[in-house]
């Protein structure tokens, strides 16, 4: 039984080896993105630039003339369907021609059917899903909602956010990993025919949007174990919020001259952890990230609002007293 139990440890240790020597397939990120402009209004640009990181792999991204959100989307293209991740912040496809941008960027076959279509999300905010409605009618596309229930049904993972899950596009896997903490259903992939990593808005170059912070630092920790002995290309997030000579944060801008890079490295995803232990829970700063909690912010900034008002209340009250005091003294001389 021992030597079963050792020959089949050496034939698991083999193939191992083998998947971890088999060549990523190559992709350059050797690309300007459209900055935007001043002003859009004299400065008509494109709405949405695509970039082929191969022949199979296309990443898009929306202007931030378009949106000042400027997220990015991409397209897995394999043997049998392609996978969207994502599809911006805009619906109107008068505005952002998405839908049919992506459609004749997948392949045909002599009858003229396009490739299936599977649109997956990184999470449900809406500059990452509100072109899901541009999809709707299309025929051999397949949306799947962002909400927990059914991520957690499509995938099936019992024991969430623990386990991982696979995608077969024919010739090519996607892992799906649950990396929850700023969006409750936050998914990443990471797809084994490049090696690359794409991590929504749990992992980008500028602000880290932390609701959860505990489930934050727990999905960290599982993604760093994932791709420890894997071979990670880059990592891509949904957005640069990043300025690259001051390090100072792009946000709610619709001109980006000097943004950092969109890629971040395999180092990045693994000192996530230790960056996210940092986190007080309301705001911190560590290098190129700016970690906070929103609710917690707002909370904090309606308590200095209401003070105010206690203030200038208490403040009015004491000016009134003063005011009918003097009054009567005046009276009574």
């Amino acid at each position: 039984m021992r030597n079963v139990l050792a020959s089949l440890f050496v034939v698991a240790s083999l193939i191992a080896a083998a998947r971890s020597q088999t060549p990523l397939a190559s992709g350059t990120l050797d690309v300007h993105w459209n900055a935007g402009a001043p002003d859009c209004a004299r400065s008509p640009q494109p709405p949405l630039q695509v970039h082929p990181y191969n022949p199979q792999t296309f990443i898009l991204r929306e202007n931030p003339c378009a949106t000042a959100e400027a997220p990015f989307l991409y397209l897995l293209l394999g043997s049998e369907r392609a996978l969207l991740l994502d599809t911006g912040d805009i619906s109107d496809p008068r505005q952002m021609p998405l839908a049919s941008t992506v459609m004749n960027l997948l392949p045909r076959s002599a009858a003229g059917a396009a490739l299936p279509l599977l649109i997956l999300h990184t999470h449900g905010h809406l500059d990452h899903r509100s072109g899901d409605s541009q999809f709707a009618s299309l025929p051999n596309v397949e949306i799947v909602p962002t909400d927990l229930d059914h991520v957690r049904q499509y995938f099936r993972f019992t024991d969430w956010p623990n386990g991982v899950a696979h995608i077969d596009l024919g010739h090519r896997t996607v892992d799906v990993l649950p990396t929850p903490g700023h969006y409750p259903s936050e998914l990443s992939y990471y797809d084994r025919d490049t090696g690359l990593f794409f991590s929504g808005d749990f992992l980008l170059p500028g602000r880290l949007i932390i609701d959860d912070a505990h489930a934050d630092l727990a999905s960290a920790e599982r993604a760093a174990a994932f791709v420890k002995d894997r071979p990670v290309a880059c990592v891509l997030g949904g957005h640069i919020e990043l300025d690259a000579s001051a390090g100072q944060l792009e946000i709610g801008s619709h001109f980006h001259p000097n943004e950092h890079v969109l890629q971040l490295a395999k180092q990045d995803l693994l000192g996530l952890p230790a960056v996210l232990a940092t986190f007080n829970g309301v705001y911190s700063q560590s290098g190129m990230y700016v970690m906070y909690n929103q609710t917690r912010i707002l909370l904090a900034l309606a308590a200095v609002l209401v003070l105010g008002l206690v203030f200038c209340g208490l403040l009015l009250r004491w000016y009134l007293r003063r005011r009918r005091m003097f009054k009567s003294e005046k009276l009574a001389a």
